[in-house]
């Protein structure tokens, strides 16, 4: 079997975080090897344990989550950041995903539904609470028509055609695992495209790239 996914808890509220770790504990693929209650507490942890995700809250004392990112990811590349806030505010959520965020989730989520996001993460994959789909994209929107009044020309024309097949697929949600079988390809090759992707695009999430190609009305047709 593989090995437990090591997390690393970081919130200010105690009562929440012990709470947090009590019932990530009741599950065996998930292994807490550290918390923090402030963001200087949690780059010195994270460098410490290089932990496989950090579950990360935006209100903490002195500096925000979202703004805690870059220092995080500074101390520990690998690891995998989600968030875990009440925030719905879409300039958090923004900024969080722009920082480097692979995830945001609301506390509101079921346990369940952590472990599921939880695993998804580790996998590589960006995970969004459903409530914050909407705001997601129209923040993207709002980015974007700034953009597009600075004159760029078309996006997509430095992707391949094969990239343009997977970034279709990324807008209407499918993981690597699916894209590799709509496409018939091998996964590990999905993977490449998907960063090639993001780089081209300067793009920093799956998810920023399922909002750009939504945008750009690519996953309406089938190539």
């Amino acid at each position: 079997m593989s090995s437990p996914i090591r997390l690393l808890v970081v919130d200010d509220h105690n009562l929440f975080r012990r709470g947090l770790i009590a019932l990530l504990a009741q599950h065996t693929r998930l292994h807490v090897v550290g918390e923090a209650g402030d963001a200087g507490e949690a780059q010195r942890r994270a460098a410490d344990l290089q932990p496989d995700v950090i579950l990360l809250d935006n209100h903490l004392p002195g500096v925000r989550g979202v703004d805690a990112l870059p220092g995080l990811r500074e101390v520990a590349p690998a690891s995998r950041i989600m968030m875990l806030t009440v925030s719905e505010d879409e300039d958090d959520l923004s900024t969080a995903l722009q920082n480097g965020a692979n995830g945001y989730l609301l506390k509101t989520t079921e346990g369940d539904e952590l472990l599921v996001a939880i695993e998804r993460c580790i996998r590589g994959e960006s995970v969004l609470s459903p409530t914050m789909t909407a705001k997601l994209v129209n923040a993207f929107q709002t980015s974007t028509r700034a953009a597009t009044t600075l004159g760029p020309k078309s996006d997509t024309d430095s992707l391949s055609p094969r990239e343009r097949d997977v970034l279709r697929e990324l807008s209407r949600g499918a993981s690597n695992k699916d894209i590799a079988r709509t496409l018939s390809i091998a996964e590990t090759t999905v993977k490449i495209h998907v960063q090639n992707i993001l780089r081209k695009l300067n793009l920093s999430s799956r998810v920023q790239a399922a909002v750009f190609a939504s945008e750009r009305g690519l996953g309406a047709k089938a190539a």
